[in-house]
């Protein structure tokens, strides 16, 4: 039985902490300040933890804690090579004593091969590739092309430069699946030029929505305008209806990271991804691009389904959350935990909106009926339930579908957030199972998805799999509530409840 109900330590001082722990909004000036001034000390932060001469560290991105702490996220080259699978993260107190998260331990030395490096293949560039071990030289090349159901692929292809042999592989493109025409009559960030109007919300980064107009290309389409600032009828013969449901997605996720977790936009910069809508004809997906720093949704069905739903806008923007942060590779148990992400935040800004036209679930997709039998995408109460996903960790559970092995992480996710056993929220009935007949209490929603966000934005990175993913989030509950409270007690319960111990 792992049953906690008694609280250590005092409420206040759990606040405490969590509002010491708390990342700061930081305008787009000041974060751009800081990744300057942490890059102009970039050689000294190399030599402090350890690295070679021929390594450096390249910033990316820097969290700021309201008690002070720098979360300073890098990449890692060496000698002028990216290294891929070597980013970290160097934590540095007030006090200026630090600490750092890497994902795989490597130490990258001169090595014969070496000299088999040569000019890289053509569209190719030279890498070491770190994130399975030991770090060999090797080769990338992006291949594009088409995935079977439409959607565009951009996978890179990791070839050992000694053997010749294809070491990793991914998906560049991360899509996920929904739809809606349910959120109702919505409130849209327009901008007026003229006598027009335009789908650009000056309020939340400059995001604008396009209409490709059937167009599979990576171009941007035409932007929506409008005369009198009233947008779309509700049905899908409507054009703008669809661009009403992709445009009030993104900015209630926008809203939903800014208020409850201090985010300033996807990338932390204050500025706007796009949406584009009416991709293809009757393409039943939607998918985010990192190339494009943008998310594209299809019409679905008989183009009569467009998959512009709250829980989907939520879900592909998220993608880019987790390639502004820990770029959790889309492949094998890392692949996984990037779409559980996506699903963790599409599902939580879908209960932030508190629309009465689309209540909060734990049901990824249930509006849009893909299967033809009323039935959701997938399940977070029980994975298993859509047939293919996976309610616990196994060796095997690498070796499924990312949108199936995200169901480990979606299941500890609703675990910490409602607890095992019956239930039912918003009118929904759920009955969540546990891998070794343990109850869970859960610690609640708004506490689940910062103990989240603060494991993926400072802890984790491009390698983590699910034990470093139970690592991250018991060192982010630690840093947000303390470490012998039930919060903490709770976070490895929930993960011993779905076998990752």
């Amino acid at each position: 039985m792992v049953a906690i109900s008694v609280q250590s330590g005092s409420a206040n001082a759990s606040a405490e902490r969590e509002a010491g722990a708390t990342a700061l909004a930081l305008t787009s000036d000041a974060r751009a300040q800081a990744i300057t001034t942490a890059q102009n000390a970039a050689v000294d932060t190399a030599r402090a933890i350890g690295l070679a001469d021929e390594e450096r560290l390249v910033a990316r991105d820097v969290i700021k804690d309201a008690d002070g702490t720098v979360h300073t996220r890098y990449e890692r080259t060496y000698a002028g090579m990216p290294v891929l699978g070597g980013d970290l993260v160097v934590h540095q107190k007030k006090d200026g004593s630090r600490k750092t998260t890497k994902g795989i331990e490597t130490r990258i030395a001169p090595s014969a091969a070496r000299t088999l490096l040569k000019a890289a293949p053509a569209g190719a560039r030279q890498v070491v590739w770190a994130a399975s071990g030991n770090p060999v030289f090797a080769y990338e090349a992006v291949v594009t092309g088409t995935q079977h159901d439409g959607t565009p692929s951009e996978r890179h292809v990791i070839t050992d430069a000694a053997t010749g042999a294809e070491l990793y592989s991914y998906e560049a493109i991360d899509s996920g699946t929904g739809t809606s025409e349910y959120s109702g009559t919505v409130t849209l960030g327009t901008t007026q030029s003229g006598s027009a109007y335009s789908l650009t919300d000056g309020g939340r980064g400059g995001h604008k929505t396009y209409d490709l107009n059937g167009a599979t290309s990576t171009a941007t389409g035409s932007l929506f305008t409008d005369a009198d600032d009233n947008w779309g009828d509700g049905s899908p013969s409507n054009r703008q209806t669809a661009a009403v449901d992709a445009h009030y997605g993104a900015a209630v996720t926008w809203d939903f990271y800014k208020s409850e977790l201090g985010r300033n936009g996807i990338a932390g910069d204050g500025k706007a991804a796009y949406s584009r809508v009416h991709y293809g004809n009757a393409y039943v997906n939607a998918f985010w691009s990192d190339s494009c720093f943008c998310m594209t949704y299809g019409d679905g069905a008989n183009n009569q389904k467009p998959l512009t739903s709250l829980d989907v806008a939520g879900h592909e923007m998220s993608h880019g959350l987790t390639a502004a942060t820990a770029k959790l590779n889309y492949s094998r148990e890392s692949g996984g935990l990037n779409e559980a992400t996506s699903d963790i935040f599409g599902t939580s800004v879908e209960f932030f909106a508190n629309n009465s036209a689309d209540v909060g679930d734990y049901l990824i997709g249930e509006k849009i009926d893909i299967r033809g039998n009323g039935t959701p995408l997938r399940y977070m109460d029980q994975p298993s339930k859509d047939g293919a996903s996976a309610d616990y960790w196994s060796k095997n559970v690498g070796r499924l579908d990312v949108h199936n092995s995200s169901g480990v992480a979606n299941h500890f996710f609703y675990l910490l957030s409602e607890g095992s056993g019956a239930k039912t929220v918003n009118g929904v009935s759920y009955n969540s199972p546990t891998y070794d007949g343990s109850t869970v209490s859960g610690i609640g929603r708004t506490k689940a998805y910062k103990i989240w966000y603060k494991a993926l934005s400072t802890y984790m990175t491009s390698t983590t799999n699910y034990a470093g993913a139970r690592t991250a989030t018991l060192q982010a509950t630690a840093d947000l509530y303390g470490s012998t409270g039930t919060e903490y007690q709770q976070v490895a319960a929930a993960w011993k409840a779905v076998n990752v111990n």
